[in-house]
């Protein structure tokens, strides 16, 4: 519908648009009201602003650090995906006699003729693999079996016996 195709609504409506279409605002008068509230509220710095914006930006940027934090660890230790309480326990303890590799795999495969040794070792020495370790078992030993290169140098370890 155009507005030349209506019925007026009220004639007091049509009176007030017809006399507000004779004013007009003398020049500069938009210029100085601007002018006047430029003064009256001048702009803020950046740092004055709220930082609703920033905030979120750093809330979101320390979320996200955080959760690539944990899955790097998961990937890091993968018994801490599996089963989150694996860090407290011993590793030989639950490895279903798997060995534990001391060196890179890659390294393990390079060797032509690796020989498996039986031996013992120091507990304190297996604290790093977690080995449990207190004052009175420190100076303990703890059966294993080693994979050996030619060089004589450990590639794995596999656990036999912990007491």
């Amino acid at each position: 519908m155009e507005s030349h195709d209506r019925e007026p609504l009220d004639p007091l409506f049509d009176a007030l648009r017809g006399e507000m279409a004779k004013l007009d605002a003398p020049r500069g008068v938009e210029k100085e009201l601007l002018q006047a509230f430029a003064r009256q509220f001048p702009r803020q710095a950046w740092y004055r602003k709220p930082a609703v914006r920033r905030w979120a930006l750093a809330g979101g940027l320390s979320s996200a650090v955080t959760a690539v934090t944990v899955l790097g660890l998961m990937l890091h230790d993968p018994r801490l995906a599996a089963d989150p309480d694996a860090r407290g326990r011993p590793l030989a303890s639950h490895d279903g006699g798997l060995f534990i590799a001391l060196e890179s795999p890659e390294r393990i495969e390079q060797e032509p003729a690796p020989r498996m040794v039986e031996t013992e070792v120091s507990r304190s020495s297996l604290a790093p693999l977690g080995v449990p370790l207190t004052p009175e078992n420190a100076g303990d030993t703890v059966k294993a079996e080693m994979l050996l290169g030619a060089d004589g140098r450990p590639l794995a370890v596999r656990l036999t016996s912990i007491e």
